[in-house]
């Protein structure tokens, strides 16, 4: 099977998970696929596929062959989604997207997406998960990365310690936390501020008293943390690298095929915009 073959699972149900946040619970004969390659790693995501409508595409849709074929306007478009959870057991996988409106090209989709519909994605990558062997996890992130800590803490061993600073735009998009861990979570509320536009995040780990011993770090979300939360981590703090996952998942004012470009731009310029524990595709 190609690297760059696309699953294809249907959409089972919808849920709305408050003003901005929307789950899609996918599943299907292809779910197989997913478990398959399944690592366990809690900030798991996927690239799932927008075709371009009115275009007649192959049943079984593989990137490479895609490019080679057609014309450019007519490759699908990829974006980039965490999943929330995968039960194998349920033959379910959740995708939790934030939703602006008709603002963006996942959103306004997510919004209508229909019981039956098709979603074709590439994946799962990943790269972290807490480690147990941590004496604490500290976990930084606006909306985007909610899902992913919301799954790291509901991986948590009985016990094991962890602090989550959230920023989101108000209470009514606070969500529930399920964890065994013995854990602390901070929502930030911004409004009427708007998304990517404060440093409530950066402000908040400063002002936490740093505990003893092996802190495993996940900050992930807009672009700005790069330049506020990390240096504070991994230069004043010197979090080991193994213990740092850090990366923009978006960047404001930027649609995904421009945040990339942003990426190797900075990447090109040595200023490394990410950092992830192991090897990881992104």
């Amino acid at each position: 099977m190609s690297s760059t073959y696309l699953t294809r699972l249907s959409v089972l149900r919808t849920e709305d998970l408050g003003p901005a946040m929307r789950r899609l619970v996918l599943g299907g004969p292809e779910l197989g696929d997913v478990v398959a390659g399944w690592k366990g790693h809690t900030d798991a995501y996927v690239k799932i596929a927008f075709l371009a409508p009115g275009v007649e595409y192959p049943e079984r849709l593989d990137l490479d062959d895609l490019r080679a074929t057609v014309p450019a306007e007519h490759w699908p478009v990829l974006r980039t989604y965490t999943v929330r959870r995968l039960d194998a057991a349920a033959g379910e996988m959740w995708v939790d997207v934030v939703v602006h409106g008709d603002e963006g090209l996942a959103g306004p989709w997510a919004a209508r997406a229909q019981v039956g519909e098709t979603v074709h994605f590439r994946g799962p990558g990943g790269a972290y998960r807490p480690d147990p062997e941590a004496d604490h996890q500290l976990l930084v992130g606006d909306e985007a990365a909610l899902p992913a800590i919301l799954a790291s803490l509901e991986a948590l061993d009985p016990g094991q310690k962890a602090t989550a600073f959230v920023e989101v735009d108000g209470p009514d998009h606070e969500q529930e936390v399920v964890t065994a861990g013995d854990v602390e979570v901070v929502w930030l509320h911004r409004s009427p501020q708007e998304a990517g536009t404060t440093n409530l995040l950066d402000d908040a780990v400063r002002a936490w008293p740093w505990p003893g011993g092996r802190v495993q770090v996940f900050v992930h979300g807009e672009s700005g943390l790069l330049k506020t939360v990390r240096p504070y981590l991994v230069k004043e703090q010197a979090v080991e690298r193994r213990d740092v996952s850090i990366s923009a998942y978006w960047r404001r004012g930027e649609t995904e095929e421009g945040f990339r470009a942003w990426k190797a731009g900075e990447r090109a310029r040595g200023e490394e915009p990410m950092i992830r524990p192991g090897s990881t595709s992104s």
